[in-house]
C-alpha cells in the first residue's frame, strides 16, 4: 500500500499550506513547473519524489527530472508528463505513448485544471492535480491524494489550499 500525494504547478511556491499533506505521504509525485531545483531538492528530502519538468522549469530542475516518468506503483503502470491533454483532447505525442505504453495512470499538469477522467475508450485514469502553486490564473490551490493497494486506486480526495493570493 502506498500513499501518494500528486501536485503540479508550484511555480516555486512551497508553503506550510502544502507541506502539512506531505506528512502523511508515503510518496510525492509532481506533475511539473516546478519552479526551481530548490523545490525539487526539498522535496525529495522529505519523502521519495517522482517529478517530471514543466515548460516554465529552467536548467537546474531539467538536470534533476526528465520530461516524462515511467514507472510502477504497486500494482499499477504509471506514466507522468506536464503537457499531456485530457480525454479525447490529448496532445498528439502523448496518444501515441498512452497507446504504446498501455499505462493504468496517466498524469500530467500545465492547465492549472484539477481533472479525475477516466478514459474508457483507452482504459486510464487520468489525474491532473490543477496548480498548487500562487501564480496563475487558477482561484483555488489544489492538490490530489489517494492510495494505491495493489489493483486498486482508492481513498482518492481533492485537497483544496486556498484561493490562490498572488500571480496573474
Amino acid at each position: 500500500m502506498r500513499k501518494i500525494l500528486l501536485l503540479s504547478d508550484t511555480h516555486g511556491c512551497l508553503d506550510e499550506a502544502m507541506l502539512r499533506y506531505i506528512n502523511p505521504a508515503d510518496e510525492i509525485w509532481h506533475a511539473g513547473d516546478i519552479g526551481s531545483a530548490d523545490i525539487v531538492s526539498r522535496l525529495g528530502g522529505m519523502k521519495p519524489l517522482k517529478a517530471v519538468f514543466g515548460n516554465i522549469d529552467g536548467a537546474g530542475v531539467r538536470a534533476l527530472c526528465p520530461l516524462n516518468q515511467r514507472f510502477r506503483c504497486e500494482g499499477k503502470n504509471v506514466l507522468m508528463t506536464h503537457i499531456g491533454g485530457y480525454p479525447p483532447r490529448y496532445n498528439p505525442a502523448v496518444l501515441e505513448m498512452l497507446k504504446q505504453e498501455k499505462p493504468d495512470i496517466f498524469i500530467c499538469g500545465h492547465s492549472h485544471i484539477l481533472k479525475i477522467i477516466y478514459d474508457k475508450n483507452l482504459g486510464i485514469l487520468h489525474l491532473n492535480p490543477g496548480a498548487a502553486g500562487t501564480y496563475g490564473f487558477h482561484k483555488v490551490r489544489t492538490m490530489l491524494r489517494f492510495t494505491i493497494e495493489g489493483e486498486n486506486i482508492k481513498d482518492m480526495e481533492i485537497i483544496e489550499l486556498g484561493k490562490r493570493t498572488a500571480g496573474i
